[in-house]
């Protein structure tokens, strides 16, 4: 998806990709991660193991609050950020925040206007196991630490079902960026 409104001249900011980023070691979260949940979480080379963080959080309601008040804040600032100088550039169609969380985290406030992409729960399980390589039971706990589907459904302004083939996700995307972006 990101690709297709990338290849659009889109800006991409991918939320995933900027808190590895503010999680670097030595970097504020970082330290606060590591007075929260201790060494055990550190990859040998001192960065955070994120799957080993993830299976100590997720299960765990207490420990996962406790992660997205480490995380979450400070990358939603440095994310407000760079959406403020992108505007201020004001050279590209639009800028695009994907994040997984964003309504978990309140950053929809950062954005105009709100996608959402759906699949049914079974589709959502068979691509975590495949992409993250996790049991199913770390699957659907990841999921269920999430808001349900069908609530960020009915709080966005356009659905994209990718349950479909790869052209019919496209050719939706590229109505809604017609719908929202060229004719404004």
């Amino acid at each position: 998806m990101a690709r297709i409104l990338k290849n659009k001249n889109a800006i991409i900011i991918d939320a995933d990709l900027e808190s590895k980023k503010q999680m670097q070691a030595g970097s504020p979260i970082w330290s606060k991660l590591i007075n929260e949940f201790g060494r055990e979480i550190l990859n040998p080379d001192t960065s955070i193991n994120r799957r080993r963080l993830g299976n100590m959080v997720f299960g765990d309601k207490d420990k996962l609050t406790k992660l997205n008040s480490i995380v979450h804040p400070g990358v939603i600032e440095h994310v407000a950020g760079k959406i403020r100088h992108y505007k201020a550039q004001g050279r590209w169609p639009a800028i695009v925040l994907d994040a997984p969380l964003l309504y978990e985290v309140g950053a929809e406030k950062l954005v105009d206007v709100t996608w959402v992409v759906a699949v049914d729960r079974q589709t959502q399980i068979n691509r975590l196991l495949a992409r993250d390589k996790i049991t199913h039971e770390q699957a659907v706990q990841r999921i269920e630490a999430q808001m349900p589907l069908e609530e960020k459904v009915a709080r966005a302004n356009a659905v994209i079902n990718n349950i479909g083939s790869r052209r019919a996700t496209r050719e939706l995307v590229n109505d809604l960026w017609n719908q929202y972006v060229e004719r404004g």
